[in-house]
Parts: C-alpha cells; sequence; structure tokens
C-alpha cells in the first residue's frame, strides 16, 4: 500500500507543495514574467547608442549587401522594431527626447544643446529626470561611456563615467571639404567631418574600440545592485573613416546606389527645399558627376561593419560574464541617414530615410527573433525599460511602453510616429502613410504602398483628403519656442530660410 500524505516526511511535503508553486507560477502567463529573469531578480541594462545608423542592415533592408552579423545575432535574440522613428532628424534634439522622455515640440529643444543646458531655466524641462538618472534613483549603479546625449552627458549624472572623445576622429592630416557652391575635389581640404576613405591602421586607434574596452572591463566586475552601462558609439557618424579592412568586405563593384530621380523634389513644396538644402553637403547631382556615390555608400556600409564588429565584442563580453541572462538590451540609433536620397547626404529631414532607425529590444522572457513592422517611436525606450526592469512608470514620459506590441497584446493599427524638425515642422508615419506639415502650412503625403521611395506627392490628390484629415489630428498643439539654450548651429539659418519663403510668398 502506498503511505498517506499524512505520513510523508515534512520536507517530501513541503518540496511537493513548492514544485507545485512553481508549476503553476510557470504556466500562468502573467505580464509580470516579462519583468525578470528565472531567479526573479532584477534586471540589469545595457543601453547602446549608434550615431546615424539607417536601416541599412541585415534583417531590414540590408542594402547593397550590408554585413551585419552581430545585429542580426541581436535581433535573433530579442525584437527587432523596421519601422521605428526619431523625434526629430538632428542628434541633440533627439537624444534630448529619448534622455527626458519628453517630444521637441514640448521643450522646444529643436536643436544643438549642451549636455548641461537641458535642464536650465526651461519650464518643460527643469525638474525632468533623466532616464539614467531615473534608475539611479532607483538603486541602479550606472555607468556611462561615449556619444549617449548630445556630447556624453550632463556633469555627474553617471556613478561611474568613462566621458567621451572630442570630435568624430581620429582624423587623417589632409582632410577633404565638401565647399558647399557644387565643386569640390581632393586637392582642397578643410576642417569639417565631410570625408570618407580608409583611415586609420588599426581598429584599436578607434575611440569605439576604446569605449567597448572600457565597457568590458566594467562587465567583468561583481556588482552589488543591479547595473545601468551605457556604451554610445560615434560611428556610423561622419567622417565616415574606418581601417582598410572594413572596406575590403565592400568591394566598390559591389556597390549599389539607391534609388534616386534628379527630379523627386519638383513636387515637394518650397519650404521644403529651403530647410533640407544645405550647403555643406555633398548634393547628389555633385556625387554623380564626380564618381564618389559608390565610394561614400562603400565608406558608410564600411562604418556600419566596423560598429557591427565592435557590438559583437560587448555581446560576447555579456554572453560570458555573470549577467548573460538577466540583463535587457536596447540598441537604437538617433535617427537615419540619406545616403543621395532626396537630393544629398545628411540626415536633417522630415522624409522617412532621415526618420526612421533601427531599434532592438532583448533582455529576459521577452520574445526571440521577432520583427515587429509597426511605427513606433524612440521616446518608449524610456517608459519600456521601467516596464521590463520593473520599474514604477514615470508619468512626466510622453512615450507608451513598447512591452505591449512586444507581446501582440494591443491593437496597434491606428498608432503613428511623429517626427520634428524645428519648430512647426511635423511628419506623421502611418502604417502606410507619411504626412509632413511645415511651418507655413505646406504639405506633403506619401502613400508607402505604392511608394516606398516617397517620390510621388500625393497632398493635392483629392482622393487622399480624407487620409490627411485623419493624419492632421496626430500633429502636436502645443509648439514650444526654441529653447534659449538650443543655439543650433543651423538656426540662423532656419531664420535666414523662413524670410526667403515669405519672401517668395509675397512676390507671388
Amino acid at each position: 500500500m502506498g503511505r498517506s500524505l499524512s505520513a510523508m516526511p515534512r520536507k517530501v511535503f513541503l518540496l511537493l507543495i513548492l514544485t507545485l508553486f512553481i508549476w503553476s507560477a510557470c504556466n500562468n502567463d502573467d505580464p509580470q514574467k516579462y519583468l525578470s529573469n528565472s531567479q526573479n531578480q532584477t534586471p540589469n541594462v545595457l543601453f547602446i547608442a549608434v550615431d546615424d545608423l539607417n536601416t541599412w542592415i541585415e534583417g531590414l533592408k540590408g542594402f547593397s549587401n550590408a554585413k551585419t552579423p552581430n545585429l542580426e545575432r541581436l535581433a535573433a535574440q530579442g525584437v527587432l522594431f523596421s519601422d521605428a522613428h526619431c523625434q526629430s532628424p538632428l542628434c541633440a534634439p533627439s537624444r534630448a527626447s529619448i534622455m527626458t522622455g519628453l517630444r521637441p515640440s514640448t521643450t522646444g529643444i529643436y536643436g544643438a544643446i549642451s549636455d548641461d543646458n537641458i535642464r536650465s531655466e526651461n519650464p518643460a524641462t527643469r525638474d525632468i529626470i533623466f532616464l539614467p538618472e531615473y534608475f539611479r534613483n532607483h538603486g541602479y549603479h550606472t555607468m556611462g561611456i561615449g556619444k549617449l546625449f548630445h556630447s556624453h552627458a550632463p556633469q555627474g549624472l553617471f556613478n561611474e563615467s568613462g566621458g567621451r572623445v572630442k570630435g568624430f576622429g581620429p582624423y587623417p592630416e589632409k582632410r577633404f571639404v565638401w565647399d558647399g557652391f557644387g565643386t569640390a575635389d581632393r586637392t582642397k581640404y578643410g576642417r569639417t567631418n565631410t570625408d570618407w576613405g580608409a583611415f586609420p591602421d588599426a581598429d584599436s586607434l578607434m575611440p569605439d574600440h576604446q569605449s567597448v574596452d572600457w565597457a568590458i572591463e566594467r562587465l567583468s566586475k561583481i556588482y552589488e545592485t543591479p547595473f545601468f552601462l551605457g556604451v554610445g558609439f560615434l560611428r556610423v557618424h561622419v567622417p565616415l573613416h574606418v581601417p582598410q579592412k572594413w572596406f575590403d568586405l565592400h568591394p566598390l563593384d559591389s556597390i549599389v546606389t539607391p534609388p534616386y530621380q534628379s527630379d523627386d523634389l519638383d513636387d515637394v513644396p518650397q519650404v521644403a527645399h529651403l530647410i533640407n538644402d544645405l550647403p555643406m553637403m555633398p548634393s547628389t547631382e555633385w556625387a554623380i558627376k564626380s564618381g564618389e556615390w559608390p565610394k561614400i555608400i562603400q565608406a558608410y556600409l564600411a562604418c556600419i561593419s566596423y560598429v557591427d564588429y565592435e557590438l559583437g565584442r560587448l555581446l560576447d563580453a555579456l554572453e560570458n560574464s555573470n549577467y548573460a541572462d538577466n540583463t535587457v538590451i536596447v540598441l537604437w540609433s538617433d535617427h537615419g541617414y540619406r545616403l543621395g536620397e532626396k537630393g544629398t547626404f545628411a540626415k536633417h529631414a522630415l522624409w522617412n530615410v532621415a526618420t526612421n532607425t533601427p531599434l532592438f529590444f532583448a533582455g529576459p522572457n521577452l520574445p526571440q527573433g521577432i520583427k515587429i513592422d509597426k511605427p513606433v517611436e524612440l521616446l518608449s525606450i524610456y517608459p519600456t525599460l521601467l516596464e521590463l526592469c520593473g520599474l514604477p512608470s514615470y508619468d512626466k514620459n510622453e512615450g507608451i511602453s513598447l512591452l505591449p506590441f512586444m507581446q501582440d497584446s494591443i491593437n496597434s493599427e491606428d498608432h503613428v510616429a511623429i517626427s520634428t524638425f524645428g519648430m512647426n515642422n511635423h511628419s506623421i508615419k502611418s502604417q502606410r502613410f507619411r504626412y509632413i506639415q511645415y511651418e507655413d502650412g505646406e504639405e506633403e503625403l506619401y502613400d508607402h504602398l505604392y511608394d516606398p521611395d516617397e517620390f510621388t506627392n500625393q497632398a493635392n490628390n483629392l482622393s487622399y483628403k480624407g487620409t490627411i484629415d485623419t493624419l492632421k489630428q496626430y500633429l502636436p498643439v502645443f509648439n514650444a519656442p526654441w529653447d534659449a539654450h538650443s543655439s543650433y548651429s543651423f538656426q540662423p539659418y532656419f531664420v535666414e530660410q523662413k524670410t526667403r519663403i515669405i519672401a517668395t510668398k509675397i512676390s507671388k
């Protein structure tokens, strides 16, 4: 005969009860399961920023044979958002938005601003808690190196700071410069970042390599509290310089240039020409005539492959550390980048190639190998990390957590992403459409179902009037004036262009 339950040894009985409890917990589809690993520890955060990375990576467009095995590896470990959009197609305001959790139209930070001035006297940001600071306030040991905010970070933000080297070097002795007048050659040199080519000789001479070394050392240590580790890569930002071996991965005869039409901008408003016609960047027409277009793309792809290699070193270090099973990873770029599309080589624009950027999440119990094609915002990074780490939500966040998207528990059909470039210039990206409204009321509309390259402006097509009326409802109601500290080297340019716009309208 079997022994009765009451006759069981006490230890066996307790073990049975514990086993039943664990089995029940594991089979309960509770959203809280996404917040920690099997040991129920508070997750660490590895926060990775890549400068000027567009969607030319494997797993997305993979354009012109991009080689990014470690970005593919990260995507296989978690979730890749293919239709993520920055809140501003410019480094400083985009990063300020991510770190404050606020839109540029709320803060008035539309251009360059020093890290220490983001809070300043601005009523929207004066009392704001920056993203890494929120983790520090909730018991995390915070560390950061490289370009995270526009420069590095506000003074004293991290418990440990590796800082950032100035500029975007290393630089060769002679640097090519685009003169802004349609003529340029390799006999003219200057101090700009507008350059491309193989340099220096070794990866170890690159600041990003040194940043990863610093981060690897931190991952080898033991921490009594959860940690937040931010690593900001300088590449793929110009100058497009990395060692020769990364260029060798992308032979010139394999390079394919992106879709381009010389008359592409004939149907866009005057204001679109004015705010996107940046004289310090090469034009596509010049690149075609000079034969430099494939070389610029080769250099950009080489820089992506280099950053991908450094990412691999970082992921290897995490996997070989004590924290492999209990760390949330987020990788993002501050905006996209135009490589000849829409007439130039730059980020500054409200078109898709300028605002669309990769966004990755991976971590304990998150889905693996999932690609989500819904439009989302980088503004969501802040609230998503809080939810993934089980921290209280921050009521000043204007973005929404993306965890419901990853769990497929939200109706996201009507969700849109909003981008802003300067005051009162906005784009609305829905699943199918991109709508742009400029400060003078002029408009653009693109139907991505038929026109993914945004060649044909449908704003004056009456059959799309209902679509435009719907998308206009998402435009920010409040547009803060330029922040006093957001001096932005192009702000005088905006003012000059606005004057030209007014003059043009009067002349008509």
